[in-house]
């Protein structure tokens, strides 16, 4: 009886994972156990930077509301308070855009919050 290899299936796979590894440096782009041990880190840590990058840019954007909240005289959270109160529904990403691209129209939306902060 002759021996069964799964030549096909086998080196389909081990080229499968040869080509998530393009670009690797040294041993980690051709040899199949390194290579293995390399893809699988590379996507785990590729899941992880995805979920990072989320909160990342809401940092971001709320450290650009922040300062621009400051140069109208009012604080981070108090202008997310009148917002909340004067039932204002921009998200904190175009409230960042309004901040950097168009100062005016945010000191309009400040504006509106400190009145619903007094009222």
């Amino acid at each position: 009886m002759s021996r069964a290899t799964c030549a096909v299936s086998s080196r389909e796979r081990r080229k499968r994972v040869l080509k998530l590894a393009k670009g690797f440096y040294g041993d980690r782009k051709n040899h199949i156990r390194l290579t293995k041990d390399a893809v699988m880190k590379a996507l785990a840590y590729n899941y992880i930077h995805r979920k990072q990058k989320k909160r990342n840019f809401r940092s971001l954007w709320i450290t650009r509301i922040s300062i621009a909240a400051k140069i109208n005289g009012i604080s981070y959270s108090k202008l997310l308070c009148g917002l909340t109160r004067a039932k204002c529904l921009i998200n904190r990403k175009i409230l960042a855009e309004l901040a950097m691209s168009e100062p005016a129209t945010f000191t309009v939306i400040v504006n509106e919050a400190k009145k619903a902060l007094i009222a």
